[in-house]
């Protein structure tokens, strides 16, 4: 299984292009936060990975439209290797995550980014949708089983 999720904040703003056959690609670099030990981490030392993101199509576009440089966002996607030639003839690898799925991982009162507010699932919702204060349907409530009441906690 090739299975990636991550959570962290765009490095900078997507970079939307389109290929010759008129599809929408969507490059962005996401910060995502490493866990160390207390042992091993001087006072004040915050360590992070920088990973290269690519969306395709509607996802693109909606990246391009509503996400900016420092929106924290939670990215589902499968790990991908590619290899190409450079402008020096030589032949570079890259490795980067294929997005099937973006999701805000705060409000917008708390981003500097365009998201909307909740966490609004961007594979699946409408674009444009705003989304409400509760997880929509498919959202982290969903994959749950949906919202808890007093009625079903058994004791």
């Amino acid at each position: 299984m090739n299975k990636v999720i991550l959570m962290g904040r765009l490095a900078r703003d997507p970079d939307v292009r389109t290929t010759q056959s008129g599809k929408s690609v969507a490059r962005m670099t996401i910060a995502v936060d490493r866990r160390i030990s207390r042992n091993n981490m001087t006072e004040g030392q915050q360590t992070a990975d920088f990973l290269s993101l690519v969306a395709w199509e509607r996802l693109a576009d909606f990246a391009g439209n509503y996400l900016r440089k420092g929106s924290k966002i939670l990215v589902e996607g499968r790990l991908q290797s590619r290899s190409f030639e450079g402008p020096d003839g030589q032949k570079k690898y890259v490795t980067e995550v294929n997005v099937f799925d973006i999701e805000f991982a705060e409000s917008k009162s708390h981003s500097d980014g365009g998201s909307f507010g909740g966490a609004a699932p961007m594979g699946g919702a409408p674009m444009g949708a705003p989304a409400s204060g509760a997880a929509p349907l498919g959202g982290p409530a969903a994959s749950f089983g949906g919202p808890v009441s007093d009625d079903d906690i058994p004791f």
